[in-house]
């Protein structure tokens, strides 16, 4: 029988930012607010494709996890060894799930660190890097504007026919550089400019996600559902007025329900009890304001095997990324939207090895590759929607990694 692999847990005192701690390559982070979880290194990792993904990724995590011997001096979740994972909105497309040799983890005042080997606890460098200038030249994504209006009045065509309900349609840009991508100044003004968000790195995804899909602690469940946008014009006054605007649109309030039904109703069968306030609240980010409920719920004490892969496969893909109905939404989706989404709008973020984990959905993102990153910004779509204002509110989530980069 081989011998099992030492997977060690320590504290440490470092309080220096954790995505300050990211080598140049193999890094993967999600934080929010200075807390959270960064780690390099590959020890393992896997590539999936298939209705079935989020259960092979979970097989293959806990075949990984037999081989482990597991010392944890601090518990809790996050700790121990820690999954990193970025999955596609389409089945067909691939999906990603990553161990990295060494995770630097931050709750409050608590840090840690955990790594993969025999060896010595790896230092923790503590001096913030220099980031080369990286200047950005910016080309069409798959549609021109004009196009990806056309198709916003065709899936308006479809409400109007009561074919469907809601339609999120997404659209892209790409920009280049000279040299390879450099992903660290970017999550780290990713970070500086929204840090009501989780900012995020996997396999070349990266992105500040304001909407959390999934979190999972000691049998409580978590879900924050963002859907109804409106720009913000810097001015605060304005701002406030366009808050109370957007709380009382019937527009974002129909295309917000959409969206928290559909989290509630995934989530039911794992809960015993879930509560979902009556009314959302206007969530502030630096770019946009959005329409946001936090919807909760107390896992089935009976049920032991549920896990964050169990409640992602009946979460994924939520009415805030797809439409209502679903089935029919996704399948509108690849009609009409003539683009490949890949790991955008899929879930992304952490599992640890109790099957606890924080996963968002990879929205105000872009997909690296070498010197090119494509970002990318959807638009739910319903009754009353305007391709014109839907351009708009697209340019303006666009800005989010446009700013950044």
């Amino acid at each position: 029988m081989p011998s099992l692999v030492p997977v060690t847990t320590n504290r440490i005192g470092s309080h220096l930012p954790l995505l300050q701690l990211l080598p140049a390559d193999a890094q993967y982070s999600w934080v929010r607010g200075g807390d959270g979880l960064v780690g390099w290194g590959e020890y393992a990792s896997i590539t999936v494709k298939g209705r079935d993904r989020f259960d092979q990724v979970r097989t293959w995590w806990h075949q990984q996890l037999e081989t482990f011997s597991i010392s944890n001096a601090v518990h809790g979740s996050g700790t121990g060894p820690v999954l990193f994972t970025s999955f596609s909105f389409d089945r067909n497309e691939e999906s990603v799930a990553v161990i990295p040799r060494v995770i630097v983890g931050k709750k409050g005042e608590n840090s840690w660190i955990t790594w993969i080997g025999d060896g010595a606890q790896p230092p923790v460098i503590d001096t913030a890097p220099d980031y080369a200038q990286q200047i950005f030249q910016w080309q069409q994504g798959t549609l021109t504007e004009q196009q990806w209006e056309s198709r916003v009045a065709q899936a308006i065509a479809k409400i109007d026919k009561s074919e469907i309900e809601k339609v999120v349609l997404a659209r892209d840009l790409i920009a280049t550089t000279e040299a390879g991508i450099d992903v660290r100044p970017i999550l780290n003004k990713l970070s500086d400019n929204y840090p009501a968000t989780w900012v995020f790195s996997v396999n070349g995804l990266i992105g500040a996600t304001p909407e959390l899909l999934l979190r999972l602690s000691r049998g409580m469940v978590t879900s924050r559902v963002l859907a109804g946008t409106i720009p913000k014009t810097g001015d605060d006054a304005r701002d406030l007025a366009l808050a109370g605007s957007l709380a009382r649109s019937s527009k974002d309030l129909e295309e917000h329900e959409y969206a928290v039904r559909s989290v509630a109703e995934a989530l039911e069968p794992f809960c015993s009890s879930t509560n979902v306030p009556d009314a959302p609240f206007v969530l502030h980010l630096a770019n946009v304001m959005h329409l946001a409920t936090d919807v909760t719920g107390a896992l089935l004490e009976s049920a032991h095997h549920i896990d964050a892969f169990a409640l992602l496969k009946s979460l994924h893909p939520s009415a805030a990324v797809c439409g209502t109905p679903r089935n029919i939404a996704f399948d509108v989706i690849d009609e009409i939207e003539g683009m490949n989404r890949g790991r955008y709008a899929g879930p992304v973020g952490w599992i640890d090895a109790r099957g606890d984990g924080e996963l968002g959905i990879a929205l105000r993102s872009g997909q690296v590759t070498e010197n090119e990153i494509r970002i990318f910004a959807g638009c739910g779509i319903v009754a009353g929607s305007d391709p014109v204002v839907e351009l708009a509110e697209s340019s303006a989530k666009f800005s989010a990694m446009k700013s950044a980069l």
